[in-house]
């Protein structure tokens, strides 16, 4: 199972040797999230990603239905070229253990510190 973003995929087709798990997760997107499916195609040494949903889904439409996904595959993608489809399985809960990518636990810090001005520190006189 590979997980990216508090989700769990599991491959369920890949064809010549396409998936590479860290080339998925480098070239992942937050707007993935929402597909039930994700297929991933080589061409010209680059990864590229696209949604699919499950057939009954209401968001389905007839391109990104998980049923048509062979004829993305033949009308956009490189004849021959290597590819992969992923099945989104679980969301993982972020009090599980391990890493989760895309995403931090710890409160993000500021690199500057700002110095006061001294604008608010001025009293007025009496």
């Amino acid at each position: 199972m590979i997980r990216v973003n508090r989700h769990g995929y599991t491959v369920i087709e890949e064809k010549r040797d396409g998936f590479d798990e860290e080339a998925f997760i480098a070239r992942y997107s937050d707007v993935l999230d929402k597909y039930d499916y994700i297929v991933g195609d080589w061409g010209h040494g680059q990864l590229r990603l696209k949604g699919f949903y499950e057939a009954k889904s209401k968001f389905a439409t007839y391109d990104n239905r998980i049923d048509h996904v062979m004829d993305y595959v033949y009308e956009y993608c490189n004849f021959g070229c290597p590819f992969f489809v992923l099945k989104k399985e679980t969301e993982i809960d972020e009090s599980e253990d391990g890493p989760v990518f895309g995403g931090t636990k710890q409160p993000l810090k500021l690199k500057r510190k700002f110095k006061k001005t001294g604008e608010a520190e001025t009293t007025p006189e009496t």
